[in-house]
């Protein structure tokens, strides 16, 4: 039986929701947004993820008239049974003080109608702000973010809100996009914990430095384990965007991603189709060591994980 996830994707007009949506789910590319029409009220998407969890992403238009809809005569549609809210904000907006009130009115509504859900801030579009000045920028906005969380919470008598309001910095030109939904799908897989640990004993009998799940569509993060302590904090997001990019360049070609070996004089990483549903990466620290052993052991270790996945 499949598990529901019901997600929210809410922020002004051309904030960046459906193009960001659009490349995560529809493998679109950054380039072919451009021609990406106005979200009209909402736009609905069941997303098969892991084989029996669906997301159901509901996309709500940014338009003023939209918003103060949905915050009246469809506050009860719109917050209730939800699992996640994703609100994205433009860096750049002219009116972001008006953005922040917009979303106050909305966590206020979710805290009404689901007051478990999870909050997840993107503040989009950080490719149109100097590399010197991206993390300033950066931190004032989710400082105001975070501000408004705590303004919805005590509007409510509810002081959960800022704790789980997460905020990412986020642009469909770089690997921060696949960051920050890879954070938000993390907190959507059941038994994640349990999938982390079997991991990481398959990753310490193949003496591994690392190995990471990728989800098979999205190329999202799903679990990983680390063995060996690692410098680039970024190296997850960064292997999801290149990879993403090269599968559908083989399917634009009419071939089929199956698998990819990197080697160099000081490690060897393998990418290979793992359960029906996702991929698995593992990294040995000897650029010297045997790929087709290593690939007999991820096959061997397949029906294990396909029988883990079916119990999420």
């Amino acid at each position: 039986m499949a598990t529901k996830r019901k997600v929210l994707l809410m922020g002004k007009s051309g904030s960046g929701k459906t193009s960001m949506r659009s490349i995560i789910f529809a493998n679109y590319i950054a380039r072919d947004c451009n021609r990406l029409g106005p979200t009209i009220e909402v736009e609905h998407a069941h997303v098969r993820f892991l084989g029996n969890l669906v997301l159901h992403l509901w996309d709500c238009g940014g338009q003023e008239s939209f918003m103060e809809n949905f915050l009246v005569s469809q506050k009860d549609q719109i917050f209730k049974n939800v699992q996640v809210l994703i609100y994205v904000f433009d860096v750049e907006s002219r009116e972001f003080d008006k953005d922040l009130r917009y979303y106050q009115s909305c966590l206020e509504a979710l805290l009404q109608n689901s007051p478990q859900a999870q909050v997840f801030c993107l503040i989009h579009k950080m490719d149109l702000i100097q590399d010197q000045d991206r993390d300033d920028t950066f931190k004032r906005r989710e400082s105001d973010v975070l501000r408004y969380s705590e303004l919805a919470a005590r509007q409510h008598a509810n002081q959960r809100a800022n704790a789980v309001c997460q905020c990412f910095k986020s642009s469909i030109w770089d690997e921060t996009l696949y960051k920050a939904w890879s954070a938000i799908v993390y907190k959507l897989v059941p038994n994640v914990n349990k999938m982390e640990e079997k991991l990481r004993k398959f990753g310490q009998i193949l003496e591994a430095d690392e190995v990471i799940m990728f989800e098979r569509a999205t190329f999202l993060v799903i679990a990983h384990a680390e063995l060996r302590e690692h410098k680039d904090l970024h190296r997850f997001e960064k292997v999801s965007n290149i990879i993403k990019q090269f599968k559908l360049s083989c399917s634009k070609m009419g071939s089929k991603l199956d698998s990819i070996q990197v080697k160099n004089a000081n490690f060897t990483a393998i990418i290979d189709g793992f359960t029906p549903n996702t991929y698995v990466m593992v990294v040995l620290p000897d650029g010297n060591c045997s790929a087709t052993t290593t690939l007999l052991n991820i096959k061997s270790a397949k029906k294990h994980f396909e029988l883990l996945e079916q119990q999420q």
